[in-house]
């Protein structure tokens, strides 16, 4: 590629570019961080300058930047062919991840339907639900047509996955798109709307979930949680329990379970995938981002068999899953994606992740004394800061005061890149981050905070 000066690149940047949850007025204000390449843990600009990567890239990135193994399963399948459908034909690479992923999955899924993000792989997981209920014994359940939802919850961007959504700032203007969802209270602990405070509440916390589906069971296709851990809502853990607590009230009331394992998969919460914490199969799962340790788009609803055995009929019945992407099952990302399990696997990645987890929840305790630092909340490498403006009651800072905003860019000037979800800076470390360089980023951020807030 031609050698643009680092003026120009930021000129047509500005110029060209919308940002995805950026405001661009105010964007285009400071000069642009304009990453070039990437090393281990860094990511390095066009002028040479090195910063630690705090969110994994946006929570994909698993074993670092420029991974040898991971370049070389790329720069190998594109050897062979970069892409060809898998609307009637199937490619080798999809099929062994396929295999790879029904193995590696809660037992129970052995169907995988293949996309390229979360907000498509939550898509199909809401349709694959509703025409499942429709075409099970003859349509004898058509009536079940809608789902449960969390408050607060972010399931993607797509309209069906912004219905099931629930964050106000992002979905509400949206809201004459949407279909009608039930929302239930999020399980939250030190907000917890019931007044308790401890971990161990889960089955108080799913109260409500019971209620709404005793009474509403039988228009309740779905319901979508995101195992363990809200991760847009600023890090929102469930207490112990909840999770299979809603496993087994959908059982009872005959509603499917979709796991939204997109960010917290793929060994971000110690395990693989949440839902092993507390046994938990669900009817549908879904799961990208560090899907392919983060190289290439791509993703995958899994479904048991009892949900795929509904779609089956002659082509007269009309029960095909008529949906598809034109990148579905990407050979390349496949390739990377297979690559990648096998790296997780050979290098022991969960099983080493025990230090790392116990290093950044005794270095997050330190981050209490600071003045405006009002909740911490972690599960395994996932952390949220909630910034308060009265530590006693709880104020919340204002949406106007961009606090958060205002403590990563004073992270950026010393070397490190992490992003806000509002008044909650997001600690997202990737799994293959050492040590030393958790800590720095502990020290940044720790340092940054109390400088922006005094």
């Amino acid at each position: 590629m031609k050698n643009y000066t680092s003026e120009l690149l930021e000129q047509w940047d500005r110029e060209y570019i919308w940002h995805p949850f950026t405001q661009m007025q105010e964007y285009i204000k400071d000069s642009p961080l304009v990453v070039e390449r990437g090393e281990g843990s860094y990511l390095i600009d066009i002028e040479g300058k090195r910063y630690l990567d705090g969110v994994s890239s946006l929570w994909v990135t698993v074993h670092g930047h420029n991974k040898k193994d991971l370049n070389s399963a790329i720069e190998e399948q594109l050897n062979k062919i970069a892409h060809s459908t898998l609307l009637g034909l199937a490619n080798v690479p999809s099929i062994l991840l396929a295999k790879k992923l029904v193995e590696i999955t809660p037992p129970g899924l052995n169907k995988v339907f293949y996309s390229d993000s979360g907000s498509t792989a939550v898509e199909i997981a809401l349709k694959i639900a509703f025409q499942y209920w429709k075409q099970k014994d003859g349509g004898a359940f058509s009536k079940k047509i809608r789902y449960i939802s969390m408050g607060e919850a972010y399931h993607g961007d797509t309209i069906g996955s912004v219905s099931v959504g629930g964050m106000e700032m992002f979905h509400d203007i949206f809201r004459p798109l949407l279909f009608d969802c039930v929302h239930v209270p999020a399980p939250y602990c030190y907000r917890c709307p019931l007044g308790l405070a401890k971990p161990s509440c889960g089955m108080a916390c799913a109260q409500a979930v019971e209620e709404v589906m005793a009474k509403s069971h039988h228009e309740i296709a779905a319901m979508i949680i995101e195992p363990l851990v809200q991760g847009a809502a600023g890090m929102i853990v469930a207490p112990e329990g909840y999770l299979r607590r809603v496993r087994e009230l959908c059982s009872r009331y005959n509603i499917l379970l979709i796991a939204d394992e997109v960010a917290v998969g793929f060994g971000r919460t110690g395990k693989m995938f949440a839902c092993e914490h507390e046994g938990v199969t669900p009817d549908l799962m879904c799961l990208a981002k560090g899907i392919t340790g983060g190289y290439l788009p791509l993703a995958a609803t899994l479904a048991t068999y009892e949900v795929y055995q509904a779609f089956l009929g002659t082509h007269s019945e009309c029960k095909t899953f008529f949906h598809g992407h034109t990148y579905t099952g990407n050979p390349v990302a496949c390739s990377a994606a297979l690559a990648n399990i096998k790296l997780i696997e050979e290098e022991r990645i969960i099983g080493g992740l025990g230090e790392k987890i116990s290093f950044l929840e005794q270095g997050l305790k330190r981050f209490i004394g600071l003045a405006h630092v009002g909740d911490i909340r972690q599960k395994g490498l996932m952390a949220g800061i909630e910034l308060v403006k009265n530590k006693g009651t709880k104020e919340p800072y204002l949406w106007e005061d961009n606090i958060g905003h205002k403590v990563i860019m004073e992270a950026r000037k010393n070397g490190l890149v992490i992003r806000p979800l509002g008044n909650v800076i997001v600690l997202m470390p990737l799994l293959s981050m050492s040590i030393p360089e958790l800590d720095r980023v502990l020290d940044i951020t720790y340092h940054s905070i109390a400088k922006i807030t005094g």
